[in-house]
């Protein structure tokens, strides 16, 4: 779909490599490996992991490995959601320390890679087709330039993507955890809400996973909007509040979770539209995360693109760029294997 520069060589005469991939998350690890050559990923074994289940990251490599046929790998590439400095990661939304020196001494494996999850995200979409993703505006895909990432899920990632004029380079940012800006009065009595809970509000708080049930909690308590009696008992024993609020306002169950979904759905888009111009990413847009996929009826609704737009005196800048959603929810790992393959070359 895109074509990565690599700053070493061209990834075209690469070499065939077998990779463990493994996309970490708060949540889950995917892990597999893979057979990398050029732009191609196949995944040979692959595993996904509850990640509250284990209290490391080593746990589940060393699991990994000592499945039945699992080969011991070339290469290793992991995309991990935070901050990746000199190969080493303290995960944000999970109490594990990831080292690539450490891992390289446990597995035996010379060459480890670790970047951020959304920098794979951005590496993985070299790998996917057209039927992978879901355009929800076409903009003016000749204007080249830089492209962006959001993608809400257990937190929220973003990341860019430099274009150098023959290729993009991919890069993680942190943007996720910079303050929620208010708009409209609602949002100011939303902000108001969080505040007392988060002594920083960020955007991660309203748009990442969490924020559906907070933002649910908001109207509930503050805005005294009506919660079903069955609505009560679901979120209660389901024990994933998101989930069941999300699939009551897409099924239009009960306007409590309506209201909520379309109040979601326009702060992704104003903080999507801000990433975009702070990117200026003519590029494009892509919007990854869990969440996107589940939800999109509502994204391909006016609301989401309208808001979008609607962005002041950059609005013209705006509407150039091309909006997709990424359905292929392998793309980080894919991206984990591509980098892993290449990034020693």
């Amino acid at each position: 779909m895109i074509r990565i520069a690599f700053n070493n060589s061209s990834s075209d005469s690469r070499d065939h490599r077998k990779v463990l991939a493994a996309d970490v998350g708060g949540t889950k690890v995917n892990m597999a490996l893979c057979h990398v050559k050029d732009k191609s990923v196949e995944v040979l074994h692959e595993v996904k992991y509850a990640s509250q289940d284990y209290k490391s990251f080593n746990d589940i490599i060393g699991a990994f490995l000592a499945e039945e046929g699992v080969e011991k790998p070339d290469t290793i590439g992991i995309g991990v959601a935070g901050p990746v400095i000199d190969n080493r990661v303290e995960l944000t939304n999970l109490s594990w320390v990831i080292s690539a020196e450490e891992l390289a001494l446990r597995t035996g494996v010379k060459h480890v890679a670790i970047i951020n999850d959304l920098e794979a995200t951005a590496y993985g979409l070299t790998c996917l087709s057209e039927e992978d993703v879901c355009t929800l505006h076409p903009g003016e895909t000749w204007h080249a330039g830089n492209g962006a990432i959001i993608a809400p899920g257990t937190g929220l990632g973003e990341a860019g993507l430099f274009w150098d004029g023959k290729g993009y380079h991919p890069f993680a940012t942190e943007g996720g955890h910079c303050e929620f800006a208010p708009r409209e009065e609602i949002d100011a009595q939303l902000f108001s809400y969080l505040k007392i809970k988060h002594r920083r509000v960020s955007w991660e708080h309203v748009v990442a996973g969490p924020g559906i049930y907070r933002i649910y909690y908001f109207l509930r308590d503050v805005l005294n909007r009506e919660e079903p009696e069955w609505l009560r008992k679901e979120i209660k024993e389901k024990g994933d509040p998101s989930a069941v609020i999300s699939k009551a306002g897409l099924e239009k169950k009960a306007p409590i979770c309506e209201e909520v979904m379309q109040l979601y759905v326009q702060q992704l888009a104003r903080e999507a539209s801000i990433l975009v111009q702070k990117m200026k990413a003519t590029g494009g847009l892509f919007i990854g995360g869990g969440i996107p996929p589940k939800i999109l009826p509502l994204l391909q609704e006016p609301l989401f693109y309208e808001t979008f737009r609607d962005c002041g005196r950059m609005q013209d800048l705006v509407e150039k760029v091309p909006v997709r959603v990424i359905l292929n929810d392998k793309t980080a790992l894919y991206g984990a294997a591509f980098y892993g393959a290449y990034a020693w070359q």
